[in-house]
């Protein structure tokens, strides 16, 4: 599902990433862990493209994205990546409903169809009495539900989370947890996961470590 190799990443005179290689398999659940400034977001910014290499080649689901356009990266990310963030980022004017459509609507969809998936998603997420609800009105377990809704909205092949759980509080983390296993088992979904939560790497297929910016699986 994605294989990257000899990616590399400076910011001025800070080389963050020195020769990173990382392949994942569909659906396989992988934690990367390390400590903090160790490079694990740049990372998966960059193979999530919301960042661009300086040297190295990524390939997402048989698609080498290290040689897209800007407007082809936008348009493979909008329909074949999902993402997921400590802060839900969802918007505050809008319903849990409409939240999880802007993706649908943005890859040019109907509302009828963007609503018909989007109110599935939130149903199989244990929040369809929470359609209408906005952001302010639901709990922060709730709230990353919803994002996790919006993050499968257009099916995408590969799902990016930035500690999903870091902001949320024990019981709700662990309900998060389960919710991406079980949506690996139904779904074959495949996650690749930048985490400090010891329990979510050990319940991962795999964990590898980022050190002095390579992995060490």
């Amino acid at each position: 599902m994605i294989k990257a190799t000899n990616i590399h990443k400076s910011y001025g005179d800070l080389h963050v990433l020195k020769g990173v290689d990382i392949e994942i398999q569909p659906g396989e659940i992988v934690c990367i862990v390390g400590k903090s400034g160790a490079g694990k977001s740049t990372l998966l910014h960059i193979l999530g493209t919301l960042d661009s290499a300086d040297k190295g080649q990524v390939v997402i689901d048989g698609t080498d994205v290290s040689r897209l356009n800007v407007k082809d990266i936008a348009h493979f990310r909008n329909q074949r990546i999902g993402f997921i963030f400590q802060f839900h980022h969802l918007l505050p004017e809008f319903t849990a409903l409409e939240n999880v459509c802007i993706p649908a609507f943005i890859k040019g969809e109907t509302e009828a169809t963007a609503q018909k998936r989007a109110k599935e998603l939130l149903d199989y997420l244990g929040l369809s009495e929470r359609l209408t609800h906005k952001p302010t009105q639901l709990s922060g377990g709730e709230q990353q539900r919803v994002a996790v809704a919006r993050s499968l909205m257009n099916q995408p092949a590969v799902v990016f989370a930035d500690e999903p759980s870091g902001n949320l509080d024990s019981s709700s983390s662990q309900e998060l947890h389960q919710l991406l296993f079980k949506l690996r088992d139904d779904f074959n979904q495949t996650f690749l996961i930048v985490t400090h939560n010891k329990e979510l790497a050990e319940m991962s297929d795999r964990t590898v470590e980022m050190k002095d910016g390579l992995l060490a699986i």
